[in-house]
């Protein structure tokens, strides 16, 4: 695949054309920021300002839709995986370039900032103690289930998005060698669309592993004051 093809290396590491995809990409959300939100307005807005009110409130909606009054805390995470697919996953349409998420390692390696995430942010709440308390209910013999389906809808969410984004440039690119230039605007059409559900359907499905983390160790708190009032009721 041209995607992994080595550019470069340091020592014995290859640098492929995703790692360097992506840290252009990083380089220019940096850059875009800094331009952007150096002269914040409040009284007049811009156009460019107005925009990206608009995009950060669509966010917040959307996070507050699913954890009312946590979407300050898990806005920069979630927002940042959001933008940071949609401009990967429109990345192939620039040529000479391809996707980055169109690589394995690269939606392994943000599927895996999910897992770990959804952890922190759970801990974070309620600490260790309270967290870890989800996974050994109902049963302690149910650790072990809870342990694979964490780390099978990692790989799940990992492999969805490479073989959608793949699948997606390797179709558009059979469709122009067979039809020429003669439909190019409907299969660009087509990656837009196409590129900008999988980047929504990754981050919502992160904001709900995040979610199910936080809220799963509230049904643990309510599971274990129940405990707690059944042996207060039966030893009076």
């Amino acid at each position: 695949m041209e995607s992994v093809a080595v550019v470069f290396s340091l020592g014995a590491f290859g640098i492929t054309t995703t790692v360097v995809t992506t840290w252009g990409l990083m380089l220019l959300f940096g850059v875009g920021c800094w331009l952007a939100t150096r002269r914040l307005c409040v009284e007049r807005p811009g156009l460019l300002q107005t925009a990206l009110e608009g995009v950060v409130q669509a966010i917040e909606s959307a996070i507050d839709s699913v954890l009312p009054g946590r979407a300050a805390t898990l806005l920069p995470f979630v927002g940042t995986i959001w933008l940071f697919l949609v401009v990967a996953n429109l990345t192939g349409l620039v040529p000479e370039l391809d996707s980055p998420t169109g690589d394995l390692s690269a939606t392994a390696a943000l599927a895996f900032l999910v897992f770990l995430s959804t952890h922190w942010y759970g801990i974070r709440s309620v600490g260790l103690k309270d967290y870890a308390r989800h996974y050994l209910s109902p049963s302690p013999i149910l650790l072990p289930f809870h342990l694979l389906g964490e780390l099978s809808r990692t790989l799940a969410l990992a492999v969805r998005l490479f073989g959608n984004i793949m699948s997606l440039e390797m179709a558009a690119l059979m469709v122009l060698l067979l039809a020429g230039f003669l439909v190019p605007v409907p299969v660009l059409m087509l990656h837009i669309v196409e590129a900008l559900v999988q980047a929504y359907i990754f981050g919502t499905l992160a904001l709900i592993y995040i979610a199910g983390g936080m809220q799963s160790r509230e049904a643990a708190q309510r599971g274990a004051a129940a405990d707690s009032n059944d042996a207060g009721g039966g030893t009076t």
